[in-house]
C-alpha cells in the first residue's frame, strides 16, 4: 500500500514521463501539475478542485471495437473508470474500474504501453457534482489506459453505477475521447 507521499512521487514522475514522452501540442496539464506542486491529496475524491480517476480504453484486437458503459450518473456513453482506487501501478486501478463495471476478463494492457504505466491519455476534464454526495463539480484528472479484450466474451453490467455495457464501433470514442481518438490513428491494430 503506497503512502500519500509515495502516491505523489509516482503521480508526479508518470505525468513528466507522459509530457515528454505522449503529450502533444496544447497538453500542458497545468492544473494537475500546479496541485501536485502543492501537495494535494490527488488520491482521494475529496480533494478539489480535482482529483485523479483511471480510465480503460478497451478495443477488439482489430480496433474495431470498443467498450463503453452507459454512466448512470453522467447519464452519457464512456469509457469505463472511476476514482483511483490503490493499486500497484494506475494501469491496474483502470483494470479493476473495466472489470467491475462491464464484468470485462482477460483484460491485456495494449502492446502500445510497452508494459510500462504510462497513460496513453492524460485528460483534465470537468464532471458535474452530486448533490446527494455534498459534492460540488469538479475536475478529473483522468488517467487512460489502453486495453485490448475479446468482443465475443459475456459482459455483466454493474448495475449500482451503469446503466449498461456494451460493445460498440469504435468511432463512437470521438464523441467523449478525441484526444484518445487522435492518438489511436498512429496505433496499429493486432490481427
Amino acid at each position: 500500500m503506497k503512502t500519500a507521499a509515495e502516491f505523489v512521487e509516482t503521480l508526479a514522475d508518470t505525468v513528466g514521463r507522459y509530457l515528454s514522452e505522449v503529450a502533444g501540442p496544447g497538453e500542458h496539464l497545468s492544473l494537475l501539475r500546479w496541485q501536485i506542486e502543492q501537495g494535494h491529496r490527488l488520491d482521494l475524491r475529496t480533494t478539489y478542485p480535482g482529483h485523479v480517476t483511471t480510465s480503460a480504453i478497451i478495443l477488439s484486437p482489430d480496433h474495431r471495437q470498443t467498450l463503453l458503459i452507459d454512466h448512470i450518473t453522467i447519464g452519457r456513453w464512456l469509457q469505463p473508470g472511476g476514482h483511483y482506487e490503490q493499486a500497484p501501478a494506475f494501469h491496474r486501478s483502470a483494470m479493476r474500474e473495466a472489470e467491475e463495471e462491464t464484468g470485462v476478463t482477460r483484460l491485456t494492457l495494449h502492446p502500445w504501453h510497452q508494459e510500462s504505466d504510462l497513460p496513453f491519455v492524460i485528460d483534465s476534464h470537468d464532471v458535474p457534482g452530486k448533490a446527494s454526495r455534498n459534492e460540488p463539480p469538479h475536475i478529473h484528472h483522468d488517467l487512460q489506459y489502453l486495453f485490448l479484450a475479446d468482443p465475443a466474451l459475456p459482459l455483466v453490467a454493474q448495475l449500482e453505477e451503469v446503466n449498461a455495457a456494451q460493445w460498440c464501433d469504435a468511432s463512437r470514442l470521438a464523441e467523449f475521447a478525441p484526444k484518445a481518438v487522435d492518438r489511436l490513428s498512429t496505433v496499429a491494430a493486432l490481427d
